[in-house]
């Protein structure tokens, strides 16, 4: 299993409506997630920045790298793009986080 951290930014005064998006998140968009090797996914929000933080396991990186080809994924992406910031396809501008310390 691979460690992946990233991070992304939640426009001002969204917090509650992404809350409630993951909180209904799509089963079709959760299968494919998890048929492409993902497993224990978190997402945390830094209420001072927006900010959000996610990390998760996966068994293939190549699989993951395959995602935006999704239908599923893009539509997810559109979805959401009202309350983060986008890039011009409507996947969330993100940055990979790099590991610095890991106690298991």
């Amino acid at each position: 299993m691979q460690r992946v951290a990233f991070k992304m930014h939640l426009l001002p005064g969204k917090t509650q409506e992404y809350k409630t998006r993951h909180d209904q998140i799509w089963p079709e968009l959760v299968t494919l997630l998890k048929q492409s090797g993902i497993g224990d996914y978190y997402i945390y929000l830094d209420e001072e920045t927006n900010m959000l933080f996610g990390t998760y396991l996966t068994t293939d990186l190549n699989t993951i790298n395959k995602l935006p080809e999704s239908p599923v994924m893009q539509k997810w992406w559109q979805y959401m793009a009202d309350i983060m910031e986008s890039n011009s396809d409507h996947s969330p501008k993100s940055a990979p986080l790099q590991e610095m310390f890991y106690l298991a």
